[in-house]
């Protein structure tokens, strides 16, 4: 890592050497200096791009030039004529100043080469042929390369710390709500313009009174040539893996057609190398652009999810076969109506193996039951070896039109539909239970609908309406087959069956020889999300906004606890256990929950120079009623929840924001059951009917500066949040097998988070440095005794990158984070340290080679430390960059590791873990291009 971090200081010294500064200020012909002009420098004898500048405030530039050498500079500025200049460097800096003429739209210059970057109001246009270098084949090779746009570990785009989740090509959705098949799948060489749309509004009427401060849309621009033709590639390969992973397989289609008419987007994926495009967890989280009416409310409202949500990360698996078939289409028959919609189906078999051992946290007596020894429950360590498999079988369609027919009317509908079967078989040895068979299987589907009007009724009246309603049904089932010695149910406490105690309590048969307990639930939830909004421009400065709003909600859960005897017999137990008053709790629930909120909204937005205020409050009335087993548990109140919004707009690219909001939250329907649950066999939980919400305060301070003087891209975002009746559990342990419940906490939480970012380029190099802090306090009782635990964790990292169009790139990241946890009387700290390398290079215009590499070290004060190294490469060969063919080795988990190591800890232990992965792979590809 020394040797490759030199070299790379090497050849970018041996560049800053060899160029010279050429420095000056760009005015108009009156002598006021213009910002934001265009600046670019051709090489006069390779008739290439030199080096590039945007003006700043005062209308200064700055460009690097090589020494004796011609260049011709060219500058550009809206309505003004372009200047067309040749300029000879010997071994000194320059410095030259430009004046601009009014431009006579005869003579102007046509300039040679377009600038990498520009900005036009809200909207940053990258070029992407300024990037690019040959080594990228798709989307996300190109994004990883521009300023201020990221891909992070999810394989999904940030620009300015937030995440892209509208992606539009030529102005057409592409997969509307995630923008991974397109990173993953658009060909770079078909992409001609990246545009970044910061305060993106899809309702061009209500741009100048809704605050979209938050939302950033991505739209690709096609190269000429590219519409009215299939564009795509096709690749197939094979290869060979250690057992069970013997032979390899990937097919791998994408075709792409766009017209100024309509568009199709078509992408398969089959293969057991592990290079899926969605996930299922990528699937259950994909939402289709859709975005609840109620979202700046201040209720918000959990209607839970109730699916496999332990399913594995698909690089956390031993072996992977996975399917994927997606289209997208778009339509648009007339001028004033537009339809789209997509189609997804995915498919995944993963097998899974997983090591963890898990350190209880210690409970001290609590002085005032001195008959009770609280710590004697706290069970003991505990060893588990699990190995698994999944299955996912997931479809997701969506349909959207859009009829807008004149500028004052527009009407939006959307439905999204979702269905999955999903399965999960868990075998799992204990030291403490034992070997367990676990079962989960569940076939949910959901009905997503939106409905919006907007109507513009003059200058300064504008109504929007907004509906959304969700129907979802889930039926999770659950079995585990745990072992059982009947003859020892008298022992002593030390010499029975771990699960001996809790099946006691549930009143299970402990005459078997086994103990096969299932559980079948049903959760239906329907929600309906609608609000009127009216907004009156005062004048050019000020707006004033009412919002009349509704959310109303409907959840019935049913559950069934059973056990299946030896000879095959089903058993309904009764059980024995109770709750905290002394009530004898159900192994079943029947329970209905309904919710009501309607409320009044009044916000006002002022701008004053550089400066926008939004004051605003909404006063709510809400209902809350569960019914079980007869009995009616009931709530109604009313409550105002202010908000503020303050923005400095200190330039066009740089602004500072300060938010304030107070929140309700409520809970779903899980939560208030007060039948028994199995979440699984260790732990179960019972609800409580009389929860009421929990109210909290948020703060978040956030600033962003994009500078194309100097190349400086800085976003930096505070949160603190504070919960009061935060809703919290109550656990009680029998051995490992934990029981909770849930209350109202009269103990306030807090968290402070920090996420910011600070990027800078210089010449050929960029050197960027990101930096996290988290702190969270966190009230809990566990036996009986409350405890404050508190995490502060810290993450750095620095990265440097090189973006050569000619000479090989190199990626330096170091990643370096602390935690630090208090859980009562246990104080754990974790530490991990990461460096990685990215290498590629095109040689020859003909091999493209790319390598990565990373070690992770893990150390804490309660474990050894470990680690773990990732190897991959890659190196494919075309005739030129225009070629059709390509064929391609690749190469991963070079060093064949077997598992990867995690240290951490919950709110009730510390825990390490080694996760077994997928051996080394090696395939040969063979890609076709249209």
């Amino acid at each position: 890592m020394k040797r490759i971090l030199g070299l790379l200081c090497f050849i970018v010294a041996s560049s800053a050497f060899g160029q010279i500064k050429m420095t000056g200020v760009v005015k108009d012909s009156i002598g006021t200096p213009l910002e934001l002009a265009n600046v670019i420098a051709i090489n006069k004898e390779s008739n290439t791009l030199e080096s590039y500048a945007i003006t700043d405030a005062n209308g200064k530039y700055i460009i690097s030039l090589s020494k004796n050498g011609q260049y011709n500079i060219q500058i550009s500025y809206i309505g003004l004529k372009s200047v067309d200049e040749v300029v000879e460097t010997k071994e000194a800096d320059i410095t030259k100043d430009f004046q601009m003429l009014s431009d006579n739209a005869l003579d102007a210059v046509e300039l040679t080469y377009e600038m990498p970057v520009t900005i036009k109001g809200d909207t940053l246009i990258y070029n992407a042929d300024s990037f690019k270098n040959g080594t990228e084949r798709k989307l996300e090779d190109v994004l990883k390369k521009l300023p201020g746009v990221e891909i992070n570990a999810d394989g999904k785009i940030e620009v300015e710390g937030k995440v892209v989740n509208k992606l539009m090509v030529n102005g057409k959705d592409f997969f509307d709500g995630d923008s991974k098949l397109a990173t993953k799948n658009i060909p770079s060489n078909a992409v001609d313009k990246v545009q970044v749309l910061r305060n993106y509004s899809e309702v061009g009427q209500l741009k100048g009174v809704q605050n979209n401060q938050d939302n950033v849309a991505i739209n690709i621009k096609l190269k000429e040539g590219k519409e009215n033709f299939w564009f795509g590639d096709v690749t197939a390969g094979g290869g060979v893996a250690p057992s069970p992973n013997d032979e390899l397989y990937l097919v791998q289609p994408k075709l792409f057609y766009y017209s100024p008419k309509y568009s199709i987007n078509v992408i398969g994926d089959l293969n057991n190398t592990g290079e899926v495009a969605l996930t299922g967890r990528d699937i259950r989280n994909f939402g289709g652009g859709f975005r609840l009416p109620s979202n700046d409310s201040g209720t918000s409202i959990n209607l839970g999810d109730n699916g496999l949500r332990g399913l594995t990360d698909l690089g956390d698996a031993q072996t992977i076969e996975s399917k994927l078939g997606a289209l997208n289409f778009s339509y648009a028959p007339t001028k004033s109506l537009d339809l789209s919609g997509f189609v997804i189906y995915n498919s995944n078999r993963l097998s899974t193996r997983l090591k963890s051992f898990f350190d209880y946290i210690d409970v001290e007596d609590d002085p005032s039951t001195p008959n009770i020894n609280e710590s004697q429950s706290v069970p003991p360590d505990e060893r588990i070896d699990q190995t698994g498999k999944e299955a996912t079988n997931q479809g997701l369609a969506k349909l959207s039109a859009k009829y807008q027919p004149n500028a004052n009317n527009q009407l939006d509908y959307d439905v999204l539909a979702r269905i999955s079967s999903d399965s999960e078989t868990q075998n799992e040895f204990s030291s403490v239970v034992g070997n367990t068979n676990e079962f989960n299987e569940a076939e949910p589907y959901s009905i997503n609908q939106n409905l919006n009007y907007y109507y513009t009724l003059n200058e300064t009246n504008i109504f929007a309406f907004e509906a959304q309603h969700l129907l979802k049904d889930e039926d999770p089932f659950y079995n585990a087959l745990l072992p059982n010695d009947p003859t020892n149910n008298m022992a002593a406490p030390n010499e029975r069956d771990a699960f001996d105690n809790t099946a006691d309590a549930l009143g299970f048969n402990r005459a078997q020889n086994g103990y096969n307990l299932n559980q079948e639930r049903r959760i239906k939830s329907s929600q309906l999300d609608a609000k009127l909004d009216y907004y009156n421009i005062l004048n050019s400065k000020s707006n004033i906004n009412f919002t009349l709003g509704t959310i109303l909600s409907t959840q019935k859960f049913n559950s069934n606890i059973f056990q299946f005897l030896d000879d095959g017999s089903l058993f309904d137990p009764v059980a024995n256990l109770t709750n905290e008053e002394g009530d004898v709790l159900r192994n079943e629930n029947d329970t209905e929950y309904n919710f009501s909120d309607v409320y009044l909204g009044v916000h006002y937005t002022l701008k004053t120079g550089k400066f926008t205020f939004t004051p605003g409050f909404s006063v709510h009335a809400y209902g809350n009623k569960n019914t079980q087993f007869g009995a009616t548990y009931e709530d109604n109140f009313f409550r105002i929840l202010p908000d503020f919004e303050t923005r400095i707009q200190f330039k066009k690219s740089e602004r500072l924001i300060f938010r304030y909001n107070m929140k309700n939250a409520f809970t779903d329907v899980t939560s208030l059951a007060e039948g028994l649950v199995l979440n699984n066999y260790n732990s179960i939980q019972y609800g409580e009917p009389d929860l009421q919400n929990s109210l909290s305060h948020n703060l978040n301070l956030s600033y962003f500066s994009f500078n194309l003087f100097n190349y400086t891209n800085v976003f930096a975002t505070l949160n603190y949040n504070k919960n009061i009746d935060q809703i919290r559990s109550l656990t009680n342990f029998d051995n490992v097998i934990r029981t909770s419940s849930y209350f109202n906490s009269n103990f306030a939480d807090e968290s402070l988070s920090f996420i910011g970012r600070f990027q800078r380029t210089f010449g050929k190099l960029r050197a960027s440095i990101g930096a996290n802090y988290n702190y969270s306090k966190i009230n809990q009782f566990i036996q009986g005794v409350r405890s404050v635990n508190e995490s502060f964790s810290q993450t750095y990292r620095p990265e440097l990158s090189t973006n050569f169009r000619e000479a090989p790139n190199v990626t330096l990241r170091y990643q370096y984070s602390i935690r630090n946890n208090n859980q009562g009387d246990n104080d754990t700290q974790f530490i991990t340290s990461a460096p990685s390398i990215e290498f590629d290079a095109y040689i020859w215009d003909a091999l493209t080679f790319k390598t990565d590499y990373s070690y992770t070290n893990q150390s804490s004060d309660v474990s050894p430390s470990q680690s773990f190294q990732t190897w991959n490469a890659s190196l494919a060969y075309r005739k030129d960059r225009d070629a059709k063919w390509e064929y391609e080795v690749r190469a991963s988990n070079l060093l064949d590791i077997d598992s990867e190591v995690n240290n951490g800890s919950s709110n009730i232990s510390v825990y390490s873990s080694e996760t077994f992965v997928l051996p080394r792979f090696v395939t040969f590809r063979l890609t076709y291009t249209l």
